[in-house]
């Protein structure tokens, strides 16, 4: 290589613009092939080249465009997946661009959608989509997200799978569930509680959706919020051990310590013997005797 195509590590950041921290969570991502390590100077040093800057200016370009890193990854492992190992494309050949909320991939003047396997041929800047490979049926994205959901390195997979199907289907109830799930998992909370509230608009006598946004809520510090979801919850199973024992939890929370007491002794009536009794034994002690310092919580949204 020559030498003026030739830079270091430093000089990538300065060049591109981004920090070091930037540049190795793209690199473990594997969005940029890691350079060998050479020796110029007589120190071994990674190199990078032209190919470099190019692809990690785009990767700065399109999560500066609020396309978050793992949905890049999330292209070019679907990508990766449709060619044949021995003709395994180089990472910098390929080139990512936004089409709506996705990423498609081009190689070799294709366009590939890579997710849903879509070969996408622009006519006159139409971006008109023909399809090359079947277009996945939303039982083929709830088996994609359940493999997916299964392994935290395939988590990001899941929650584009989940999407794909909550915005086809948006009264299904139980992959919105399933992505609110992920999302409280992977810890963006306000995206958790939204999924979360439309699955309880979607189907207001599912005990589990008012659990899970209460759940969140607590999260959030919306303790009458959560409150309210733990008692409706409740309403519709009565029998619910594990909502008994957050709704304890929240209503000591506000100050509510008989309500609390309450939710404690029906945990411990429904659920005696769990790894969890000796805590609600434990609290039921605590609070013996004491007083409600708060107002009483309607149940009522």
């Amino acid at each position: 290589m020559n030498t003026l195509e030739q830079f270091t590590r430093n000089e990538v950041l300065r060049i591109v613009g981004i920090t070091p921290r930037q540049l190795k969570y793209w690199e473990r991502l594997e969005l940029v092939e890691v350079p060998k390590e050479t020796e110029p100077a007589g120190a071994n040093e990674k190199i990078y080249n032209f190919r470099h800057l190019t692809r990690l200016r785009v990767v700065k370009q399109l999560t500066g465009q609020r396309v978050p890193a793992r949905h890049l990854r999330t292209a070019l492992e679907a990508f990766r997946r449709q060619q044949p190992a021995e003709t395994r494309t180089a990472l910098q050949d390929l080139r990512l661009l936004p089409s709506g909320r996705r990423i498609v991939v081009e190689y070799q003047g294709t366009t590939i959608e890579p997710v849903t396997g879509q070969l996408m041929l622009d006519f006159g800047g139409a971006g008109t989509k023909i399809s090359a490979i079947r277009e996945r049926s939303l039982e083929d994205w709830l088996n994609l997200a359940q493999e997916c959901e299964g392994d935290s390195a395939r988590r990001s997979q899941a929650i584009d799978a989940y999407l794909n199907i909550v915005e086809k289907a948006p009264a299904w109830l139980e992959p919105r569930l399933n992505l609110g799930t992920l999302y409280y998992e992977s810890g963006n909370l306000e995206a958790a509680a939204q999924q979360f509230k439309t699955a309880v608009e979607i189907a207001p006598g599912n005990p589990l959706g008012h659990f899970n946004r209460a759940s969140v809520l607590d999260d959030l510090g919306e303790l009458e919020g959560a409150a309210r979801h733990f008692e409706e919850a409740l309403r519709l199973t009565p029998g619910f051990a594990d909502a008994h024992y957050n709704a304890a939890r929240v209503y000591e929370k506000l100050g509510a310590a008989a309500t609390a007491r309450m939710h404690w002794q029906r945990y411990l009536d429904l659920d005696p013997s769990s790894a969890w009794s000796d805590y609600a034994r434990e609290r039921l002690a605590e609070l013996s005797g004491k007083p409600d310092l708060a107002r009483p919580v309607s149940i009522r949204s």
